[in-house]
């Protein structure tokens, strides 16, 4: 049972009454009377919460930073009308806007309650309780219940770098023969014959079907499709540390994205491991439009787990899902203990049956704070930077001797660098 504003003022009134028209018991009586009248016959004739049934979608999903409407269905199934105000409850994570709604329903009507959602990061968000607070005709006087309607909100990636990925794909297309100015790229698998220019390569003449036509004809080569790429992301504690505005793994999943979505263009199959002491998240053997999607949402909830990496698991999981020769793009980070105690020891084994790619994000604060020496205090942040600088370097100098390739980058500019090095493999057929 609940009583409102009106309520308060009904009462201040009756008070007034006794004050001033009929100071006496009698009076105090009557107007209490009356007060508890209204109040009970408005409750009586307040519609019954047992005929209102809610409904909505099971799963929303939106891109992080992006708004979306939630749509609340409710029924009146009863015999009166029911009145009053409905709250959707939200985590404040969701960022709900507008989440209290009017309710006015006559019986046997259906309305739909739109609440606007715009996430701040990735991840589900579990929906609270829908608290209806319905009132008597009179306004005075109510019933207020909560109601679970389950319900949940995906925020997906944001995936910013999906700006660059029709241009790597344009490139992709050039060096496969298929853009429309007919510009025939070099590779290891052979595409068709056309007509000698003036400035190709003579060595891509074809003897044997030029005696067979009128025009010297040259081989055509482009890259070779339906090859496999395994994504490795380390949710380990070294994926928590902030870069940016995020955390390394965010950066190293914008990264995954375009090169999922270029790989997925280039006819290739893709797998994906979120792993640190235990399997997060995986995606197996997939290609074309459904890998983008399926990459979306397996990411949506990963998260940086505060554990030590086992990289003897890591690697045994990849070994048993990769049986054929594949590019492994390994996302991590460069300091010397992981370098040393975690990838030193497998990466042999790794290398010698894949092609290995170690990708990594670099901080552009440590950057920044190398070249910044105008007080005292910066020369003691720049050395430290500078620190940070040369392990790296190191780290990346070790790999590069064992033939294992190197990619790092700033948040915003490693996805691109990573999707040339994939396109540069397949151009010259390393993969």
């Amino acid at each position: 049972m609940v009583v409102t504003g009106r309520t308060a003022i009904a009462a201040g009134l009756a008070a007034l009454f006794v004050t001033f028209v009929m100071p006496s018991w009698i009076g105090l009586l009557a107007a209490t009377a009356v007060l508890v009248a209204l109040i009970l016959v408005d409750a009586l004739l307040l519609g019954s919460p047992a005929a209102l049934e809610l409904s909505r979608d099971p799963l929303t999903t939106v891109r992080t930073g992006r708004s979306i409407e939630v749509e609340l269905t409710a029924l009146n199934t009863g015999d009166r009308t029911l009145r009053g105000r409905l709250w959707d409850d939200w985590p404040a994570s969701a960022g709900a806007r507008e989440h209290a709604h009017t309710l006015k329903l006559p019986p046997n009507t259906r309305i739909r309650l739109h609440t606007e959602l715009t996430p701040a990061y990735r991840g589900e968000r579990i929906a609270g309780p829908v608290t209806v607070r319905l009132l008597g005709p009179l306004g005075m006087a109510g019933r207020q219940v909560r109601r679970q309607v389950p319900a949940r909100l995906r925020a997906l990636p944001p995936f910013r770098s999906e700006k660059l990925l029709a241009s790597k794909v344009k490139q992709l297309q050039q060096l496969e023969g298929r853009n429309t100015v007919n510009r025939r790229g070099q590779g290891t698998e052979f595409d068709s014959f056309r007509e000698y220019v003036a400035g190709d390569d003579v060595r891509t003449i074809d003897w044997r079907a030029t005696a067979r036509a009128t025009d010297v004809l040259v081989r055509t080569w482009r890259p070779e499709r339906n090859r496999h790429v395994v994504m490795l992301l380390d949710t380990g504690r070294v994926s928590a540390g902030r870069v940016g505005d995020g955390t390394r793994l965010d950066a190293t999943i914008e990264a995954a994205l375009l090169l999922g979505g270029l790989a997925a263009a280039g006819g290739d199959s893709v797998d994906l491991l979120a792993y640190d002491n235990a399997l997060r998240a995986e995606v197996r053997g997939l290609g074309g439009k459904r890998l983008q999607y399926k990459l979306m949402h397996a990411l949506a909830s990963v998260t940086p787990q505060l554990v030590d990496t086992d990289y003897q698991g890591l690697l045994r999981s990849t070994l048993r899902r990769a049986r054929r020769r594949s590019l492994v793009v390994w996302f991590t980070h460069l300091d010397a203990a992981t370098v040393q105690e975690g990838l030193l020891p497998v990466l042999p084994v790794l290398a010698e049956r894949h092609r290995v790619l170690i990708v990594a994000v670099t901080d552009p604060d440590v950057a920044a704070a190398a070249t910044r020496r105008s007080a005292r205090d910066d020369l003691y942040a720049a050395a430290a930077a500078e620190n940070v600088l040369a392990e790296h370097a190191v780290a990346r100098e070790t790999l590069r001797r064992m033939g294992v390739r190197v990619i790092t980058g700033a948040p915003d500019r490693l996805p691109g660098a990573l999707a040339d090095e994939y396109l540069e493999l397949k151009q010259t057929g390393a993969m």
